[in-house]
C-alpha cells in the first residue's frame, strides 16, 4: 500500500508540475524557456508506467492538466457565448480534453510500445513523430502546439521557416526527453546524467544558431514601404446591439466610426490603403438585401473614391449556393474588384456539418450560422495611388492558423498578408486573442511575408517578416494602427517549397517503423559478436599522416562534405539554380569532386599496411618498413574528431608521434593492448562510443543497392528518362522532337544534361541521408552502444527506401501535379 501511495503521489506530482509549467509557458514572456523542460516530470511518470493501460491513464490525466492550464479561457468563452455559463463551459472542455488534445494519448501509446521494443532513442523519436502527426491530422483550435510557445524568443522562432511550428515542437519534445533521461540517471553520477542533458541542449543551440543565420542574412532590396491603416473600432456584440437599437442604427454607428477612423488614417497618417476587420460591414456588400443596404453600399464606394486609396474590409458575399464570410476589395474609381471568401469556418457557430445539422440542433443552438466555405487561398492586386501594385493574400480569422493557406499564397506571388479577425468573443479572456495573434505571426515567419492584422477589439498589429510586432494594440481599445513595412520579393523558405512537411514526414517515419517491426524480413539481425582480442588476423590498411597532412586531408574532406550540404541548401532556396544544370555541375565539381579527390590523394600518398608481429607494430609500404616495439609506445589515443576519417594517435617514449587513419581505430587499440601495448588513455565511454560506432558500420552487409553504379548511374538514369521524355513532349511536341529539330548531337547533349542533373540530385539526396544516418548512429553509439548495430540496420534500410522509392515517388507526384 505504501508503494502504491508513493507511486500515486509521484504520478500526481509530476503531472501537476508539468501542468504548472504549461500554464506559465502558455502566457508567454520569459517563460518560453520552460518549453524545453515542461514535460519532463510527466515523461518520468510515463517511464514508470508498468503497463500500457497505466501509460494511457497518465496521458489522459496530462491532457486534462494541459487543457486546464493553457485553454481554460476557451471553455469560459464558449460558456459565455453559448449562454450556459463559464463554469459549465470549462467543465465541458475538460470532459472533452482527450478529444481536444488527442496528441497526448497517441504520444503515450506509441512511445510506450516503441520504448520497450526498440529502446529509448527510437522511443523518443517515435513519440515526437506521433505527437506532430496527430496534430497534423487533427489540428487544435488555433493550430496550437508546443512550438507556438517559443514565439517570445525572436532568435529561436526563426526555425519555423524550415519546419513550421511542428518542427519546433519536435525539437522541444526531444529536449524534454533528454531532460527526463538525465533526471532518471542522476543517481549514477553527473557524468552519466550529462550525456542526455547535452543531447537535450542541442535543440536550443540548433535553433539559436539557425536564428542568428536567418536574422543576419541580407534581405532582398525593397522599394517604397507599404503603409496600411488598421482600424480597431472596439464595437462588439452586434447581435445584442441590434436587439437594443435596431439593425439600421447599428450599421450606421459601425460605418460612421470606421469612416472617421479611416479619414484619420488616410488624411493625417498618409496611409496607402485601409484595412477593416472581419465582418466590419455586417451585411452583404454588392448584393444588398434592402434599399437601406444599397444606400450603405453606395456610401462606402463614395468614401473610397474620396479617400483615393484602396479599402479592404470584412463583409458578407452571397451567390446561389448561399452566403460567405468574405473580404471585399474596393478600389477608388473602379469600385468592387473582388471578394475573398473565408476558407476555414468555425464549427457550430459559422456552420454545422451536414451529418449533424437539423431542426433540433438549430433550436438548441440558435446562434449557429449557415455560411459556406471558400475554396482556398487567393492573391489580389492592391493598386495604390502612386501607381504601385502590391500582391496581397487575405486571410479571415481561423484562416491564419492554417500554414497551408499562407504557403499557397506565397507560391501565388503574394508580397504581404492581410489578416482580418473578429476576436470579440475573447473579450473576457484576452489570452485567447493573444494566442491567436501568435499563431498568425508564425505565418509571416514561415513565408517571410509581412502581415497587417486588423481585429474588432484586439489584438491588431503590423508584423514584419521575422514575426516581430512593429506596432500593435491592447485588448478593448478603439485605436488606429499604422506602420511602414518594406515590401520585397520574399525568399523561398523550405516551408514554402515543401509545404507543411513535418507532420507528413512524421507519419511516414511511423509507418516505416511499424513495417520494420512487423515484417519478418525487416527485423534486424542479431549484432555480430566482437572479434576476440589478440593477434590481428592480417595487415590493416592505414594512412600514416603527419600533422600537416592530416590537417590538409581533414580540411579538404570537411569542405567536400560541407559543400554537398551547402549545395542542398542553395538548391532549395535558389529557384534559378535549380533550373541551371551547368551551374550545378560547376558547383558540384568545385565544391565536392575536386576537394574529395584531393583528400583521397593525400590519404593515398601516405597509405601503408599495419600489422602486429613479435611484440612490434609494423608499418610497411612497398620496400619501406618501420618497426615500433610495443614497449616503446607511451600512449595511444583515439581521435576525438574523425577527420579525414577515424584514427588513433601513437606517441613513443622518445616523443615521436604517429597519426594513423583507419576504418576501425577501436579494434586496433584493443589489439595493441591485447598484444602487450599500452591501454588507450581516453575515457572509457569515448572509446566505447567509437567502438560501437565502428562496429555498427562494419556489421553492415553491403547491399547491391549501395554499389556506386546502382546508386549514382542507374538510379539517375531511371529518373532522367521519364523526366526527359516529359520535357520533350512539352517543349518539342514528341519524344524525339529535339532530335528531329536540331539533330542527334543536340538530343544526346540535352539527355546527358538531364542525366547529370539527376545524378547530382541523387548524390545530394544521398549526402543528406548519409549525414542523417551517421549522426543518428553516432548518437545511438553514445546513448545506447549495445543497440547501435540494430539502429544502424534500420536506418540503412530506411535510407534505401527514401532514395530508391522516395525519389521516384516524388518525381511521379511532380509529374501528376504538372
Amino acid at each position: 500500500m505504501t508503494l502504491l501511495n508513493n507511486a500515486t503521489v509521484r504520478t500526481v506530482g509530476g503531472i501537476l508540475a508539468s501542468g504548472a509549467m504549461v500554464a506559465l509557458y502558455a502566457r508567454g514572456g520569459a517563460a518560453w524557456a520552460l518549453g524545453f523542460v515542461l514535460l519532463a516530470p510527466w515523461l518520468r511518470t510515463l517511464d514508470a508506467s508498468p503497463t500500457l493501460a497505466a501509460a494511457l491513464l497518465r496521458a489522459w490525466l496530462m491532457s486534462l492538466a494541459y487543457t486546464a492550464a493553457a485553454f481554460a479561457w476557451f471553455g469560459s468563452a464558449l460558456g459565455i457565448y453559448a449562454q450556459f455559463g463559464a463554469a459549465t463551459g470549462v467543465a465541458l472542455l475538460l470532459l472533452a480534453a482527450p478529444l481536444f488534445q488527442p496528441q497526448f494519448i497517441v504520444f503515450a501509446l506509441v512511445r510506450h510500445i516503441t520504448l520497450r521494443r526498440h529502446g529509448a532513442v527510437l522511443g523518443a523519436l517515435a513519440g515526437a513523430a506521433a505527437w506532430v502527426a496527430t496534430q497534423a491530422a487533427a489540428p487544435g483550435l488555433l493550430g496550437d502546439t508546443l512550438g507556438h510557445g517559443l514565439y517570445p524568443s525572436r532568435l529561436l522562432r526563426q526555425g519555423a521557416d524550415v519546419g513550421g511550428t511542428a518542427g519546433l515542437t519536435v525539437l522541444l519534445l526531444l529536449a524534454n526527453e533528454g531532460v527526463a533521461a538525465a533526471l532518471a540517471r542522476r543517481a549514477d553520477g553527473w557524468r552519466v546524467a550529462a550525456r542526455p542533458l547535452a543531447a537535450a541542449a542541442l535543440a536550443p543551440l540548433l535553433l539559436a544558431g539557425y536564428g542568428l543565420v536567418a536574422l543576419s542574412a541580407s534581405p532582398a532590396p525593397a522599394g517604397k514601404p507599404l503603409r496600411v491603416g488598421l482600424i480597431q473600432s472596439n464595437i462588439v456584440a452586434y447581435d445584442r446591439q441590434r436587439q437594443e437599437k435596431g439593425t439600421h442604427a447599428v450599421v450606421r454607428e459601425i460605418l460612421d466610426t470606421h469612416f472617421a477612423m479611416s479619414y484619420d488614417a488616410v488624411v493625417r497618417q498618409r496611409a496607402d490603403a485601409v484595412l477593416w476587420p472581419e465582418t466590419a460591414y455586417p451585411t452583404t456588400f454588392g448584393h444588398p438585401k434592402s434599399e437601406a443596404g444599397a444606400d450603405f453600399d453606395r456610401e462606402i464606394l463614395a468614401i473610397v473614391n474620396a479617400a483615393g486609396v484602396p479599402f479592404v474590409f470584412g463583409t458578407y458575399d452571397r451567390d446561389s449556393a448561399g452566403e460567405y464570410n468574405a473580404a471585399a476589395f474596393v478600389q477608388p474609381g473602379a469600385g468592387l474588384t473582388g471578394f475573398y471568401r473565408k476558407t476555414h469556418l468555425f464549427p457550430l457557430t459559422e456552420y454545422v456539418p451536414a451529418w449533424l445539422d437539423g431542426p433540433r440542433l438549430r433550436r438548441a443552438l440558435p446562434w449557429t450560422g449557415d455560411w459556406r466555405p471558400g475554396n482556398g487561398a487567393r492573391v489580389f492586386p492592391l493598386r495604390l495611388a502612386d501607381g504601385r501594385e502590391i500582391a496581397v493574400l487575405p486571410l479571415i480569422c481561423l484562416d491564419d492558423v492554417d500554414p497551408a493557406l499562407a504557403i499557397d499564397g506565397a507560391r501565388l506571388g503574394a508580397q504581404a498578408i492581410l489578416t482580418m479577425s473578429n476576436d470579440s468573443w475573447f473579450s473576457a479572456s484576452p489570452l485567447g486573442a493573444e494566442m491567436h495573434q501568435v499563431a498568425a505571426a508564425f505565418r509571416s515567419i514561415e513565408t517571410r511575408l509581412p502581415q497587417f492584422r486588423a481585429t474588432t477589439n484586439g489584438y491588431s498589429a503590423v508584423i514584419d517578416a521575422s514575426g516581430g510586432v512593429l506596432a500593435g494594440t491592447r485588448m478593448g481599445e478603439r485605436t488606429l494602427v499604422i506602420a511602414d513595412v518594406p515590401v520585397r520579393v520574399p525568399p523561398r523558405t523550405l516551408m514554402v517549397i515543401w509545404g507543411d512537411w513535418v507532420g507528413l514526414a512524421a507519419g511516414a517515419f511511423l509507418a516505416l517503423l511499424a513495417a520494420c517491426s512487423v515484417l519478418p524480413s525487416w527485423r534486424p539481425r542479431a549484432a555480430h559478436a566482437p572479434a576476440a582480442v589478440g593477434v590481428m588476423p592480417g595487415p590493416v590498411d592505414v594512412a600514416v599522416l603527419s600533422p600537416a597532412a592530416r590537417m590538409a586531408a581533414g580540411l579538404l574532406r570537411a569542405f567536400a562534405r560541407g559543400g554537398l550540404l551547402w549545395m542542398c541548401v542553395a538548391l532549395l532556396l535558389d529557384e534559378a539554380l535549380r533550373t541551371n544544370t551547368l551551374a550545378q555541375m560547376r558547383m558540384f565539381s568545385a565544391f565536392f569532386l575536386a576537394p574529395e579527390a584531393a583528400a583521397w590523394c593525400v590519404l593515398f600518398l601516405f597509405s601503408a599496411k599495419l600489422s602486429l608481429a613479435d611484440g612490434k607494430l609494423v608499418l610497411a609500404r612497398d620496400a619501406r618498413r618501420l618497426e615500433i616495439a610495443l614497449a616503446d609506445i607511451a600512449t595511444v589515443r583515439c581521435w576525438r574528431l574523425p577527420l579525414p576519417c577515424p584514427g588513433i594517435s601513437v606517441r613513443l617514449a622518445g616523443g615521436q608521434r604517429y597519426a594513423l587513419a583507419l576504418t576501425d581505430p577501436g579494434a586496433l587499440a584493443a589489439h595493441l593492448a591485447g598484444a602487450g601495448g599500452p591501454a588507450v588513455q581516453q575515457r572509457t565511454h569515448s572509446l566505447a562510443v567509437m567502438q560501437a560506432y565502428a562496429q555498427a558500420a562494419l556489421a553492415m552487409r553491403r547491399s547491391r543497392l549501395d554499389h556506386p553504379v546502382a546508386k549514382f548511374v542507374l538510379l539517375p538514369l531511371a529518373l532522367a528518362i521519364p523526366a526527359f521524355h516529359l520535357h520533350q513532349q512539352i517543349s518539342y511536341g514528341g519524344p524525339f522532337g529535339e532530335y528531329y529539330s536540331f539533330g542527334l548531337k543536340a538530343y544526346l547533349t540535352a539527355f546527358a544534361l538531364w542525366w547529370a542533373a539527376w545524378a547530382i540530385g541523387v548524390v545530394l539526396s544521398g549526402a543528406l541521408l548519409r549525414s542523417a544516418i551517421e549522426s543518428a548512429t553516432l548518437l545511438a553509439a553514445w546513448l545506447r552502444p549495445a543497440r547501435a548495430v540494430d539502429i544502424r540496420q534500420r536506418l540503412e534500410r530506411g535510407g534505401h527506401l527514401a532514395l530508391f522509392l522516395g525519389l521516384p515517388a516524388w518525381l511521379l507526384l511532380t509529374i501528376f501535379r504538372a
